[in-house]
């Protein structure tokens, strides 16, 4: 099959997984479409939210309709690095044996991510860049597809360690989870408060992903798509030659280079489902704010302005 059967094949079953999704999710269709791109761009998102947003709904039912094992981690303040990696014990014949944590899995629910002390979350943060584990000095392959999905509480911050810059980089998106609206909520309502099950049909299985994450990083860019993406991470930072008065007035720290390489792959991917064989400079834009929203560090003029970071971005397009 040619690659461009293959985008083909990719649109039909995105839009079969669009439908099996929202038998069980009502509205919520950005949220969707990015946690969706970010899996076929086999990279991780963070969903900021505020609690009873069907967050772990979303991430359960995506795992089912693409039949992937799925693990809910509740993170807290004793949670250890043990308890996610896995740890050894001792058998009935005296050996160490390695007994996995709930990281084995395809698809993780880091829920509430910031309740966790920085040494856990470093654990996690091997597993989502290396894709991999150490335990006891030895090394373990996580299953692929791996995806991790992290959620945050916005407003409560007691108790919490907020993550550091690099473990947030790590994230390709950052999704805003928002209320919805009057009608969806309606509709949320009469579907949750019967006792109707649904049953869910597994849309792809994880062979197929992973040959649709390779495809997504085949498919080609042209050179003005590639320059601008570069040109607009390079105006979010203050000391470079691109930078307009806005980022010189509002922003302290700008984007590196991981957020170029995101703009490019989430573009790709972000064209791939529109049945476009290679991505124009619409698609970078359509996925710049949530890759650039967590990359960015506003000063006190632009907290004190109420110059919020959607704000800023939206001028830098």
């Amino acid at each position: 099959m040619s690659d461009k059967e293959a985008i083909d094949r990719l649109v039909v079953h995105y839009k079969e997984l669009k439908n099996e999704i929202h038998k069980v999710i009502i509205g919520q269709d950005e949220v969707v479409d990015q946690v969706l791109i970010s899996i076929f761009s086999r990279a991780h998102c963070l969903l900021v939210g505020v609690p009873g947003l069907a967050k772990t709904l979303l991430v359960n039912t995506i795992a089912q309709t693409l039949g992937l094992t799925f693990n809910r981690i509740q993170f807290t303040p004793d949670l250890m690095p043990s308890d996610i990696v896995g740890s050894e014990i001792l058998d009935e014949t005296k050996n160490f044996k390695f007994i996995k944590g709930p990281l084995f899995s395809n698809v993780i629910l880091a829920d509430e991510i910031n309740r966790t002390p920085p040494k856990t979350q470093s654990a996690l943060l091997e597993a989502m860049q290396e894709k991999r584990v150490t335990a006891a000095g030895t090394t373990y392959d996580l299953p692929a597809p791996f995806f991790v999905l992290a959620t945050q509480n916005p407003i409560e911050q007691e108790g919490t360690y907020p993550l550091p810059e690099a473990q947030l980089d790590r994230f390709m998106f950052n999704i805003w989870v928002d209320y919805p609206s009057y009608v969806e909520e309606l509709a949320i309502v009469k579907a949750t408060t019967t006792d109707t099950h649904i049953e869910l049909n597994e849309i792809l299985n994880a062979q197929e992903i992973i040959e649709y994450q390779n495809l997504i990083r085949r498919i080609p860019v042209a050179d003005n798509v590639m320059e601008y993406a570069v040109k607009l991470v390079g105006k979010t930072r203050i000391n470079s030659d691109e930078a307009p008065k806005i980022t010189k007035d509002f922003i302290t720290w700008g984007a590196g280079p991981r957020a170029s390489q995101y703009l490019i792959v989430g573009a790709k991917c972000h064209a791939a489902i529109r049945g476009k064989y290679s991505p124009d400079i619409e698609d970078v834009k359509a996925v710049a704010k949530a890759i650039l929203r967590h990359r960015l560090v506003r000063n006190y003029r632009a907290e004190a302005e109420d110059y919020s970071m959607d704000r800023i971005i939206e001028e830098l397009l």
